[in-house]
């Protein structure tokens, strides 16, 4: 079967809720996969941040190999070896006291939000049912109802209501209107600290750091979504770490155990997540041994790698040769680290048809919110890998300006 052939398989068969570009991966290894047909490209998305420690990096098939021989699930109606490992481990990295673990990041944020709830219950002394959460305009925290109950994105939400109250939206980066609709009921402020999603936007400097002082003047628990910019996408180990705050919950995902399985998970101090009673909240595969295994050696790599420094030193170097780029397309190149947006002008035509002929050059990514170009190679990703992405990028750029 060839390209063709696969695309018209899934259009047949699968549900039409993504829109991707249209090349088949096959294989990767490192920084670069193989479509069906042979063709080499250097994945400059990550699977949106997920395969930070880049394709079947060898010490993580290894431990997949292994662990997957000796058990892979059990449910939590059982114990296992490798989550209270997993649960210290990360733990110690982060300097929290407990850890509640999932599956996907929109679950984590569900976790999140139900923990902030009982905990304006039972400490903050909010009436039953009658918590608020803050969250920012543009936010992207997930899919369920629940969570696009609080999203600012019509695509979102249209034909998906009813909806679940609850939640007050105020404009992202505006500590002032965070501090204005904070009321006796409120529970907790959710917010990403940089928004990847909503086209690589970062807050005005100093911005966490009021709004945590804020949250804390008025008994507000500050909930951070870190999903896909922890773990050092950022160029940090969490992007909050650029303004030394410690969220009062911290939400984690997508890179946890490399891209090779499923597991998120939600960190605070013991006295909110120690609020959870047996029964109360759970998933069937959280905390499985193989998801587990893989996370710890996935923190590992990511240490001993020193992949965080990698993306601080490489992600300014890219971003710095990116800003020499001259089009009359461009309207700004912004990130940091390896989170990386190129934002085109209105009249550029959409995001879409550059990553259409960067995909003909052999470089992969994607665009986000019709007109900005995201890039985020796996955090591996070495200076001549970025100068080669850098010549195709100019090369579409320069044949663009000609139409």
């Amino acid at each position: 079967m060839d390209t063709k052939d696969f695309i018209d398989l899934e259009d047949l068969y699968g549900a039409h809720n993504y829109l991707p570009l249209d090349v088949v991966i096959a294989r990767g290894k490192g920084v670069w996969v193989w479509d069906v047909e042979g063709k080499k490209y250097l994945d400059c998305l990550s699977a949106y941040s997920a395969v930070n420690h880049g394709h079947c990096h060898p010490r993580l098939v290894k431990v997949l190999k292994d662990q997957g021989e000796k058990l892979t699930l059990i449910s939590r109606a059982f114990r296992n070896d490798q989550w209270p490992l997993l649960a210290k481990e990360l733990c110690e990295l982060t300097g929290y006291e407990m850890v509640l673990p999932m599956n996907s990041g929109t679950e984590a944020i569900e976790t999140a939000i139900k923990a902030a709830r009982k905990w304006a219950y039972q400490k903050k002394g909010v009436p039953q049912d009658q918590a608020e959460i803050i969250a920012c305009s543009n936010n992207f925290h997930g899919r369920t109802v629940t969570i696009i109950s609080f999203s600012t994105e019509t695509l979102y939400r249209k034909d998906f209501g009813p909806f679940t109250p609850g939640f007050v939206i105020v404009p992202y980066g505006d500590a002032e209107a965070l501090e204005a609709a904070i009321k006796p009921n409120t529970a907790a402020f959710l917010v990403e600290p940089f928004q990847a999603e909503a086209g690589i936007i970062m807050p005005p400097e100093g911005y966490l750091k009021k709004a945590k002082e804020i949250c804390e003047r008025n008994n507000v628990l500050f909930v951070a979504d870190e999903i896909q910019t922890g773990l050092g996408r950022t160029g940090k180990l969490f992007a909050c770490e650029y303004e030394e705050v410690k969220p009062d919950i911290l939400v984690i995902g997508k890179s946890l155990a490399g891209g090779c399985y499923a597991i998120s998970a939600v960190l605070s101090p013991r006295e909110i997540l120690g609020l959870f009673k047996p029964r109360e909240h759970g998933t069937t595969f959280g905390a499985n041994p193989l998801a587990c295994a893989l996370a710890r050696e996935a923190l590992r790599v990511l240490t001993e790698e020193k992949l965080v420094e990698n993306s601080a030193e490489l992600g300014n170097y890219f971003l710095e040769k990116l800003k020499t780029l001259k089009s009359k397309h461009i309207k700004e190149i912004k990130g940091k680290g390896l989170l990386i947006g190129i934002e085109l002008k209105q009249e550029a035509g959409g995001a879409r048809r550059f990553c259409e002929d960067l995909k003909e050059e052999g470089l992969l990514c994607k665009e986000t919110h019709e007109h900005v170009i995201r890039f985020a190679p796996p955090l591996i990703i070495k200076r001549d890998d970025l100068d080669w992405a850098f010549e195709k990028v100019n090369q579409v750029f320069q044949k663009a300006e000609k139409y």
